[in-house]
């Protein structure tokens, strides 16, 4: 391969330079496993390299083999320190979809769902078997190696000799990767029993070479390596009294599992460096823990430097000897382009490629990088259905005359015509794997208004020549709901919606702060919406909706804002527009939201109760302006504006809590008001936010607002003005926010307090 051998061009040069200089042994570093507290073999291959140490083999398992099977290929250890920071560790280490990229609606339910699974009926499974298929951390390996995915030798075609261990569990035996596909031997390697689904290669099923071998010195020494140098990360030995839950009984298994040869290995090398990393477990991938792991193995090798140095005598290099760390090409594989030669489409549907074609422009674009590769990719799992999805970039030359061709279309002819025709171009290999049937997702909820909650959705693909889906929702607690949408995908951004819904409610409604009514009653929903242009950062919908409202009870007073409730149906026209640019769904820190719509209400699909119909105008804006990496301030203004003689009660305005449309559709929140109350037809506030994130996870949110509020909008400015404001604090956990919110408005004249874990739906 092109790239490998322009690596190995540099690591025979220096080799070359090595034997012409001194005559010496041959050295390997072992690296062990350890998960997230491998971060630490980076400490200690900085000071190696500071200190000059030759480096001829470099075997490891676990994180070990992923530190050394990038080292191998070119990653110096400041480059793989800047690898590792930058990762979004949360999302590699588990099976979330990254939907930055993706439709708005794919983007919503990532903030609505703790748990998402894809699954093919009638077709077994070859990637279960653990809580984590691994497929974000595959496609990092994926891309982290690009250049190095073919089947290679691992000894021959690797700037730096290497070997990786894991453990095929059919027979309980140790498998020594010496070639294969270098990301598959990685991700092999460090397949954690239970945590992490097994990699099946032929008759085995491999998982964590700890299991077997997690110090594989013997490995480097049967590789030649003479001089052996090692780094290990594990703890001081368990006592009784240290295992005690379920998951410290499975790591005190397989740490007693991972001694097999670990003595032994360590009396054949010659400085073994053993890293202290109390505090800190397999799991520990935060920013924090990765720098504090990195420095403690920096500063445990710093301690040993006159051992290190010492070593160099036994090599057979003198003191003064420092070699050459020729790895150019490596630390920009994950934002440098490469142009394509070519885009070959594996196990898919030619409506499928069509799909993919439009989406990305597949068949104008020249270059692709990695960010492009994973969202191609995230798109043929959430778009198309496939249970996994693989994007390889095979190097290979462009002819000369496609070449010269695109240097004229680029403007660059003659300049830079040499420069190119001296480039590699990649060949893409857009893999699918099996095609989902369905798609689990699964959301809880609590808080002190509801209590419990839980929602379930179900994705189902349907195999015909233009692509088709249902969306089906079932959301069981004091609210409930079943809702059912079939969009068809005939192009890349259009989805034609058909929807029908209903709706079980039980809502309270408060008057001034104090509970006036309790209304229950069944909605009943059907809508055709033929526009919906479904895109990153928009949606755009038109459409009718028919509505049917069937009152069960209400108990409170007989008069009021509600006043006698009678069973009625609604026909009606809108138009919605949706933008979403914000960072983060929960806790943004930049871009905007901008909400707007237009509803024409009628019972006959013309007039309201003989009358004209009503109209609906409303909308909402928030922007963030982040003032340093912490503190952001959020303003938005918002409000709804009801016009015609006939105003339903179920479509007149209310505010209260903290988010839009929680209870009915056109609630809206405010600050200081906790609960549900009915407000004038004319109604515009204005909210200003702080946020100040406190450590990693922990928010702190001020919000004041200002309403007014009217029966005509000529006379909005003439009443009384509300005023709230609440102070909340919030924790990010994995089943969502978890935070209590207290507040206060002039409305209600008294305080509150809610408490909310998870998502809001």
């Amino acid at each position: 391969m092109a790239v490998a051998a322009m690596l190995m061009v540099g690591h025979v040069s220096a080799e070359q330079n090595d034997s012409t200089d001194v005559k010496r042994k041959k050295v390997a570093v072992v690296l062990s496993g350890g998960g997230a507290k491998g971060m630490a073999h980076i400490g200690v291959l900085k000071v190696l390299e500071k200190a000059g140490i030759p480096i001829d083999y470099i075997t490891g398992t676990s994180m070990g083999s992923i530190i050394g099977g990038l080292y191998s290929i070119g990653y110096n250890a400041n480059s793989l320190d800047s690898m590792v920071r930058v990762q979004d560790w949360s999302y590699v280490i588990t099976d979330k979809e990254d939907l930055r990229n993706q439709s708005l609606s794919d983007r919503r339910k990532q903030y609505t769902y703790v748990y998402s699974t894809g699954m093919t009926i009638g077709k077994r499974n070859m990637n279960a078997g653990g809580f984590i298929k691994g497929k974000n951390l595959a496609e990092l390996f994926q891309q982290l190696c690009t250049g190095f995915t073919d089947s290679l030798d691992f000894t021959n075609d690797l700037a730096i000799p290497f070997a990786c261990v894991a453990t095929n569990i059919v027979d309980n035996s140790e498998v020594v990767f010496h070639s294969g596909k270098l990301p598959q031997a990685m991700r092999a390697s460090m397949a954690i029993p239970v945590a992490f689904s097994p990699v099946r290669i032929g008759d085995m099923i491999l998982v964590d070479g700890g299991m077997k071998n997690n110090y594989p010195a013997d490995v480097a020494r049967a590789m030649g390596a003479e001089v052996i140098i090692g780094v290990t990360v594990q703890g001081a030995p368990k006592v009784a009294e240290d295992i005690g839950g379920t998951m410290s009984i499975l790591s005190q298994i397989i740490d007693v599992n991972c001694k097999n040869k670990y003595d032994e290995n360590l009396a054949i090398t010659d400085l073994h460096l053993q890293v202290d990393t109390k505090g800190y477990g397999s799991a520990s991938f935060s920013q924090t823990a990765i720098d504090t792991l990195i420095r403690r193995g920096e500063e445990l090798a710093m301690r040993h430097w006159d051992d290190i140095i010492a070593l160099k005598s036994l090599i057979g290099v003198p003191e003064s000897y420092h070699r050459e760390i020729l790895y150019p090409l490596r630390p920009k594989v994950m934002t440098e382009k490469h142009c394509i030669t070519n885009v070959t489409y594996e196990n898919m549907t030619p409506q499928d490629e069509r799909f993919l074609r439009q989406k990305f422009n597949l068949n104008k674009i020249d270059s692709i990088d990695a960010k492009l590769a994973q969202q191609i990719t995230t798109s043929m799992r959430v778009d198309l259905f496939y249970q996994t999805a693989e994007c390889r970039l095979v190097p290979e030359k462009l002819p000369i005359d496609e070449l010269s061709r695109r240097a004229v279309i680029h403007g660059i002819w003659p300049e830079k015509q040499k420069e190119w025709e001296e480039s590699d171009g990649v060949h893409v290999y857009l893999t699918a794997g099996n095609r989902k049937s369905v798609q689990l997702h699964a959301g809880v909820r609590y808080d002190t208004e509801e209590y419990a909650a839980l929602q379930l959705g179900l994705d189902i693909p349907f195999r015909t020549a233009i692509p088709m889906n249902t969306d089906i929702t079932l959301r069981l607690g004091k609210r409930m709901m079943a809702r059912g949408e079939l969009t068809i995908h005939p192009f890349s951004i259009s989805r034609p919606t058909l929807v029908y819904a209903f709706h079980r409610n039980d809502i309270d409604i408060y008057s001034e702060g104090d509970r006036d009514y309790n209304v229950r009653y069944n909605q009943f929903q059907a809508e055709i919406i033929p526009i919906n242009h479904d895109l990153r950062h928009f949606n755009i919908q038109y459409g009718l909706r028919w509505d049917y409202m069937h009152y069960r009870n209400m108990l409170g007073t007989e008069t009021g804002i509600l006043g006698t409730l009678k069973n009625e149906h609604f026909y009606s026209y809108h138009a919605r527009i949706n933008y979403n640019s914000e960072d983060d769904w929960q806790f943004p820190t930049r871009g905007a939201r901008f909400k707007a719509g237009y509803s024409y209400l009628t019972d006959n699909f013309a007039k309201l109760d003989g009358k004209a119909g009503m109209s609906d105008v409303n909308a909402n804006w928030r922007m963030s302006f982040s003032l340093n990496s912490r503190f952001t301030l959020q303003p938005m203004i918002y409000g709804r504006l009801l016009f015609g003689t006939v105003v339903p009660p179920s479509f007149g305005n209310t505010i209260g809590g903290d988010w839009f449309g929680h209870y009915v559709e056109q609630q809206m929140p405010f600050a200081g008001i906790g609960n549900m109350e009915y407000i004038d037809h004319q109604f515009v506030a204005a909210q200003l936010q702080a946020q100040q994130r406190i450590g990693g996870n922990s928010y702190v949110l001020l919000r004041a607002a200002v309403g007014q509020q009217a029966g005509v909008l000529k006379e909005l400015l003439d009443h009384h003005t509300l005023i709230g404001g609440q102070i909340a604090y919030f924790y990010n956990t994995l089943f969502g926010p978890a935070g209590v919110t207290a507040g206060y408005s002039n409305r209600t004249k008294k305080p509150y307090i809610y408490l909310n874990l998870g998502y809001e739906f």
